[in-house]
């Protein structure tokens, strides 16, 4: 049973009037694969723990940095929303944002991170040895995939149009409105040089967020700037147009070129603003998978990533192609980007469903939040976080097959020839391992190795 099936198939048993019909029997259904038949199992890595493939990136190679703060939510679960200012602490989420920009580049003070991070990314992309100079733009893109209505936190029911379900695992308003803050306070970018984004036809960015970012007395917050899908280039928000002179070449022959918006493929940076959860048929959606909404294809689909799905399942083996790595590779998407950020204050159970508690966290939220500039290291660490927690019943099959990819993009697993975008893939985007256990959780760099992933974590 396809998702859309199924959820038909849901609203015609709610309106019969069984709506009591256990939970346990729709995560069940929502847990087949795509295909209808039964999940794979739960991931085990098959590589075994502290054994890096690739190349660290970053201005400390392989840093991956997280920040936990339980102070950062407070939601009951039922009262008002998670979003609301009474159980999402801004203070408390700045202040995490600032640890994580701090302890990523090594610096006493934010400004000095920015300033060091700025640097260091346009040296080691030939854009010469200064920082931002006003005028660069900077596109960040956020995962709205959650966010299909012109109200936030909901979506029309399917068969049901005037009716509304729940729909929360979207992204922190209050997280967006931090790396915002940063942005503009400590690195001194400029209010019109920042862009927010997500172009998928059916998404939005939605009102919390923009709202917060306006509501603030600077009036360099009230130029940035909003790109959005076509269904909702509404209100002051902009409509992407595609720039047909970089496209994104697929290395499975059967897969259209697709194209970025133009106004991602101007900006200097990127920042990528994914979140941390699940998902139904890739296992996870991370940094990688963030970028599903970037892309437009002008005969399949127009904004839309529904050609390239066939190409992230989690029932795929280790070792076969994932347009993933296409994403990473091109010049305008990974190669453009300085730094990569998940979301993980309220982390949905997966890419359909409302936010959960965790387990593995005495039952509280995972507010956590992650950042790196190796996109590899931060997805695989992501990874490792939610294989270890028991609600994350959809992280199965193969869904590290795009990280043994990436890794090793230039000699992959599948023999795939990455080149998205003519100019040859690097030996490696990024490096990909396994910590020792969910207790350590220590990585190779962590144990004193030269190579490997290293974890700064303040929980």
């Amino acid at each position: 049973m396809r998702r859309r099936c199924f959820l038909r198939s849901l609203a015609a048993v709610q309106a019969a009037g069984l709506a009591h019909v256990p939970l346990l029997w729709t995560r069940a259904a929502i847990a087949q694969s795509p295909d209808g038949l039964a999940a794979p199992d739960p991931f085990k890595p098959g590589d075994g723990p502290n054994h890096p493939i690739g190349i660290g990136q970053g201005i400390h190679p392989g840093r991956v940095v997280w920040v936990r703060d339980a102070n950062a939510t407070s939601w009951d679960g039922s009262t008002g929303h998670w979003w609301d200012d009474a159980y999402t602490n801004q203070v408390v989420v700045h202040s995490m944002t600032s640890r994580l920009v701090r302890n990523l580049a090594g610096t006493k003070n934010d400004r000095q991170a920015w300033d060091a991070l700025f640097r260091s990314f346009n040296n080691t992309h030939n854009l010469g040895t200064s920082g931002y100079r006003p005028g660069e733009r900077i596109a960040i893109k956020v995962n709205c995939n959650q966010d299909r209505s012109p109200e936030w936190g909901t979506a029309p029911s399917p068969g049901s149009a005037p009716s509304r379900v729940p729909r929360n695992g979207l992204p922190s308003p209050h997280a967006v409105v931090a790396l915002v803050t940063e942005l503009i306070e400590m690195a001194g970018v400029r209010g019109e040089d920042i862009m927010i984004y997500d172009v998928t036809g059916t998404r939005n960015v939605g009102q919390p967020i923009r709202a917060r970012i306006q509501a603030n007395s600077n009036p360099q917050f009230r130029k940035v700037k909003f790109l959005v899908g076509t269904d909702y280039n509404l209100g002051g928000r902009m409509a992407p147009t595609p720039d047909l002179e970089n496209p994104i070449r697929f290395a499975k022959g059967d897969l259209p070129t697709g194209y970025l918006p133009r106004q991602v493929t101007e900006a200097t940076y990127m920042n990528n603003m994914a979140l941390l959860r699940p998902h139904n048929m890739a296992g996870v959606t991370l940094t990688a998978k963030n970028h599903f909404g970037s892309v437009h294809f002008p005969n399949d689909g127009g904004w839309s990533p529904r050609v390239l799905h066939g190409g992230i399942l989690r029932t795929q083996s280790i070792g076969s192609y994932n347009p993933l790595v296409d994403l990473i590779g091109h010049r305008h998407l990974g190669g453009k980007t300085m730094l990569y950020i998940l979301d993980g204050l309220y982390t949905a159970e997966h890419n359909e469903s409302s936010v959960i508690r965790w387990a593995s966290f005495d039952d509280h939220w995972a507010s956590s939040m992650l950042m790196s500039q190796d996109p590899v290291a931060i997805d695989s660490v992501a990874l490792d976080l939610l294989r270890s927690e028991p609600r994350a019943t959809q992280v199965r099959g193969n869904p590290d097959n795009y990280l043994h990819e990436a890794a090793q993009a230039a000699k992959p697993p599948s023999g795939t020839v990455y080149n998205p975008d003519s100019r040859g893939t690097p030996a490696s985007l990024g490096v990909h391992e396994h910590w020792n256990n969910s207790t350590a959780r220590k990585y190779s760099r962590n144990l004193g190795a030269k190579e490997g992933i290293e974890l700064i974590a303040g929980v």
